[in-house]
Formats: structure tokens, C-alpha cells, sequence
């Protein structure tokens, strides 16, 4: 079955506006002292919280994944292959670059924290490194639960989406009214995978009949200015410090609502995308950021500090006063700075990539047999330690995390340790991470 151009745009274009939005919302003031101080810009600026309109596209992501996952999971099953080779490897494409990332930056909290650099520092950077990380313990679930939600799909098709979501919505009511956010954790999974269950019901054609985008592009827009306008919720679909409730953190029945209308709006502007799409110059391109995916996802945040040290805290940075028109006006070569020094990272860490890609090679999952308790005990393990580092980052409190480095670590050997040595391919050499992406998905 062929590849759909247009799902992996849309990874792509989810990704891209990702990185440019928490560029966008990261201010640095240099301070009379020499401290750079980052003012949160949705708190302090309450108005930008509406770009968040713009920049909260992690609906779309979760909407192709579900679509890829299904096509996916549908050919392995075909095949013959089992669950628990099909997580694996799925568990490895997210699980590999992740540590080696986390590995990185480890290493720098580690020499910095025994060099004395100053804790409040360590744990500001720490914690803009691993801001990112929320999406990665949810998706790695949602692919776990991929063979069964999958299987609810094929048996019930659209119900299931609609079941998920209105149990979403009565753990919301439960989290608004008695402000009991431990059970908010559920919509993580609820809310998100709404999204990635109607990914499975886009790729089977239950979506794109009569007028359903349609529907579901006006009842989701209408239901989020509602919730906006007469109920509690905010507009910002990012989190905004000391906000209750919060539409993020856990998601709530508005970005259920955003979750619906971008899912509508997407199928709406498929026709047009997939015309634009057949010419390879866009498609090259957009494959090209696609194949980089996670590597920009991960690191985006890198230059940021590379900027902070370079030209703030040598004060080479103009500094107009904070949310001035000037201030915009400098967010331009703001972004282009960062997007340069992005360039170089990923250009700096292609090595690593196709030092992963073999390794991801030489431990592919395949139809056969699976050791499966390392499997599920290193998805656990690994869970919990993303969790931890989404919430507190990479150094809580200016002190170096060794327990959720440990469980990250331990969880990553026992997933590449479930599957069995892949035979050597016979001819044609190791292959790109672009073509490993391409069999991922």
C-alpha cells in the first residue's frame, strides 16, 4: 500500500509549528546584574494567549499518528506478525533518539552540577529541556494500546471515539468541580487519543463521507468558543502558569473541542493539500522535515541557550523594552537565528541518527516469537521516567535526577532487549533513517 503524502505533511507541518511556537513564547531579558530572566509571555501578555490558536497543532500529530498506527498495525497483522513485535518497534523509533537526548543532556547537568553552577540556573535549563517531553510518555501508551484500540476500532468503528470522549468530558466535570487532578491523568490518554482513534477511522473512510469534516470542522468550533465564553476554560491551549482550569494540564473538554475542529479542518483541506503535495519539489521538502521529525522535536530547545549565552549574556542582544513594538519586531531575526543554529544541530548530529538507525536495525522486531516481559517492563519504566522529567525536568530543584535517569536507562535495554538480532540483509547496506521511518509507519 502506498504512503500518504499528506499524513506525513501533516507530522511534518504539526512539528514545524511546534518548534516555531515555543520559540515564539520564549522571552529572555538580560537583567541590570547580568542575569537573563525568561518571563512567561502567555502570563505576563495575557493577549498572545490567543496564538495559541495557531500553534496548538498536537491534535494533528496524534490525528496522523493514529492513521499511520492503523495502516501499520494492519499489515503486520496480515503478515502474521504479533503485538508485542509490533510495539517494540514502535517502543525503539521513539525510545532510541529519546535517550540519546536525554542521555546528552544528562551529561551536562551532571558536569554542571559538580562544577557548583548556580541550582535556580541548572533547574530553569533543565526544565526548558525537557518542556517538551509531556507528549512522549502519552504517545508511547497510546502505541502500546495500538493492538487493542485498534481492535475496539475494527469491532465498533466510530463509537469508540465518542465513548472516550464523553467518559473525557465526565472526568473533566469530576476535575473542574471537585478539583481532583489525579483523575484528570486519565484524559491524557482520553482526550489524545480521541484524536489518534479517529486517525484510524480517517484511514478506513468512515470520516470523509458526506459532510462529516464539515460537521465536525463547525461542531468543535462552536463547542470551544462555548466552553470559552460561558463556561470556566480559558482560550490559551497552552499551559499558562497559576491558570484554573487549565485546557493542557490535563486536557480538558475544550481541547476536546479543539481536538475535533482540527480533525475537521484537516480532512476539509485534504483535496486541496494532496494536489499541492503531488509535486515532488513540496513533497521533498516536506519528507525531508519529516524524516527529521524527532530530531527537531528533541532538540529544538537547544538553541535557545545557545542564543542566551551568545548574544544576551554578552549582552550583544538589543533590548527594547519587554512586549514593546519593538520587542516584536526583533521575534523575526529572533527566529531566524535559532532556525540557523537548529540547522546546524541537526546537520552536527547526523552521525548519531545513523548510529541509531543501525542499532534500531539490528535489533528490528520481526514476526517471530517475542521476549515479552522486558517488552512491558521497560515500557513501564520508561513511562514513569518521562512522566517525571515532563513534570519536574531535568534538574528539579538544581539537583541531578538519578532515579528517573536510571528507569529511562534501564527501561530503553529492556525494550531493545525484547526483540531478537536481525539477520544481515544480503545486499544493498544499511539504510537510511528515512527509509526506517517509512516501515515504522
Amino acid at each position: 500500500m502506498s504512503r500518504d503524502r499528506y499524513v506525513d505533511f501533516l507530522r511534518a507541518w504539526a512539528i514545524v509549528l511546534v518548534v516555531l511556537g515555543h520559540w515564539l513564547i520564549t522571552a529572555l531579558v538580560r537583567e541590570p546584574g547580568g542575569e537573563i530572566a525568561a518571563p512567561e509571555l502567555l502570563a505576563t501578555i495575557p493577549w498572545t494567549q490567543w496564538l495559541t490558536l495557531a500553534f496548538q497543532v498536537m491534535p494533528l500529530f496524534f490525528l496522523a499518528g493514529g492513521h499511520a498506527a492503523g495502516g501499520s498495525w494492519a499489515r503486520t497483522r496480515a503478515a502474521g506478525g504479533t503485538a508485542s513485535g509490533w510495539v517494540a518497534g514502535r517502543a525503539r523509533r521513539l525510545l532510541l533518539p529519546t535517550a540519546a537526548y536525554s542521555a546528552s543532556v544528562l551529561s551536562a547537568v551532571g558536569i554542571c552540577t559538580a562544577v557548583g553552577v548556580d541550582r535556580d540556573t541548572l533547574a530553569l535549563v533543565g526544565w526548558a529541556l525537557a518542556m517538551q517531553f509531556w507528549f512522549l510518555p502519552v504517545y508511547l501508551l497510546l502505541s502500546a494500546l495500538t493492538p487493542a484500540l485498534h481492535a475496539a476500532h475494527r469491532r465498533w468503528g466510530l463509537a469508540v471515539p465518542v465513548v472516550m470522549g464523553v467518559v473525557a468530558l465526565a472526568v473533566d466535570v469530576r476535575v473542574v468541580s471537585a478539583h481532583t487532578s489525579y483523575v484528570g491523568l486519565l484524559n491524557y490518554v482520553l482526550v489524545w487519543g480521541v484524536a489518534y482513534q479517529l486517525g484510524f477511522g480517517w484511514r478506513d473512510g468512515l470520516l470523509t463521507t458526506g459532510r462529516g469534516p464539515a460537521l465536525m470542522a463547525a461542531g468543535g468550533g462552536l463547542a470551544f468558543a462555548a466552553l470559552i465564553t460561558l463556561g470556566p476554560f480559558p482560550v490559551s491551549l497552552i499551559l499558562v502558569t497559576g491558570q484554573t482550569p487549565s485546557n493542557t494540564d490535563p486536557p480538558s473538554a475544550a481541547m476536546l473541542a479543539w481536538v475535533v475542529a482540527q480533525a475537521g479542518l484537516c480532512l476539509l483541506a485534504a483535496p486541496a493539500l494532496r494536489r499541492l503535495l503531488a509535486r515532488e519539489r513540496v513533497w521533498r521538502s516536506a519528507r525531508a522535515v519529516g524524516g527529521a521529525s524527532m530530531t527537531l522535536y528533541l532538540w529544538h530547545m537547544v538553541p535557545v541557550l545557545v542564543a542566551a549565552a551568545a548574544f544576551y549574556l554578552t549582552g550583544l542582544a538589543p533590548q527594547p523594552e519587554y512586549g514593546s513594538v519593538a520587542w516584536w519586531g526583533l521575534r523575526v531575526p529572533w527566529l531566524l537565528v535559532l532556525g540557523l543554529i537548529l540547522a546546524g544541530v541537526v546537520t552536527a548530529l547526523r552521525p548519531l541518527e545513523r548510529a541509531l538507525t543501525l542499532l534500531y536495525e539490528w535489533r528490528r522486531p520481526d514476526a517471530g516469537p517475542h521476549r515479552r516481559w522486558p517488552l512491558w517492563l521497560g515500557l513501564a519504566a520508561s513511562t514513569v521516567a518521562l512522566t517525571r522529567f515532563a513534570v519536574r525536568g531535568f534538574a528539579y530543584d538544581g539537583r541531578f535526577p538519578v532515579l528517573p535517569a536510571l528507569g529511562l536507562a534501564l527501561g530503553t535495554a529492556l525494550v531493545m532487549a525484547s526483540g531478537r538480532t536481525a539477520v544481515r540483509r544480503s545486499a544493498g547496506g544499511p539504510r537510511g533513517a528515512e527509509d526506517v521511518l517509512e516501515e515504522a509507519a
